[in-house]
């Protein structure tokens, strides 16, 4: 569904990313890991033209690279990034929509309002308050809540657990399995390892700027070399 071939990126004269190669299949939750400053969150700008990449970035089959993110978000991926990025004076509802792609058909497994205010109660009683007097969780529900109202084919979620509480955390770990069990490929970057250990399908670690290592969460865990060189602070 999503992958990337020797991805480079560059913030002026700092090469980041150095030749990131990486994939996510349609209904797996694959996590990235690694020290912060490494280059997580800036693959998935990359991959959504926020950052100029140099490489090969492709979706459902079709070369991506160089692409807008406008251009790329209507394609079908979402991304939920590390700040949120709500609207503060806007409410809940008119969050929401702007999140609504309009698109020809449909497919099965759409979310809507409906959908959305399902899997979030707690949005539906707040539809009327301005984003700006929501809750740390709150404001996270909303984020990941405005991204599937475009009905993504995949997402990426950038640290959604950074400062919420044990039971908010708790949740979104059960939306993402939620969301790939609907067949979604799922990109998460996560600084909490039990959490990418728990729930992902495979997991990437990165560090200085490309991966060291690529496997399943068991296979990490079978792992106390890279855990310890990459991982451990």
């Amino acid at each position: 569904m999503l992958a990337t071939q020797d991805l480079h990126a560059y913030y002026g004269k700092s090469h980041v990313l150095r030749g990131v190669s990486m994939e996510v299949q349609a209904g797996e939750i694959v996590s990235l890991v690694g020290r912060n400053g490494v280059g997580r969150s800036t693959l998935c700008k990359s991959v959504m033209g926020l950052v100029p990449p140099v490489g090969d970035v492709r979706f459902d089959g079709q070369r991506i690279t160089g692409y807008h993110a406008h251009r790329i978000c209507h394609m079908g991926i979402g991304y939920v990034p590390e700040d949120r990025a709500i609207f503060p004076g806007l409410t809940v509802a008119e969050n929401l929509e702007l999140g609504v792609k309009r698109r020809r058909g449909s497919r099965k497994g759409a979310w809507g309002y409906e959908e959305v205010f399902q899997r979030f109660p707690r949005l539906r009683e707040r539809r009327d308050t301005p984003g700006e007097a929501l809750s740390g969780g709150e404001q996270q529900m909303l984020t990941m809540a405005r991204t599937l109202m475009g009905n993504p084919k995949c997402i990426m979620v950038d640290e959604p657990t950074e400062g919420l509480a044990p039971k908010v955390v708790a949740e979104l770990a059960e939306l993402l399995q939620e969301i790939a069990r609907d067949g979604i490929a799922v990109l998460l970057v996560e600084q909490k390892l039990s959490i990418a250990m728990n729930i992902s399908h495979r997991v990437y670690v990165m560090g200085d700027g490309h991966i060291v290592f690529d496997g399943t969460p068991k296979q990490l865990q079978d792992a106390p070399e890279v855990r310890k060189e990459w991982l451990e602070v």
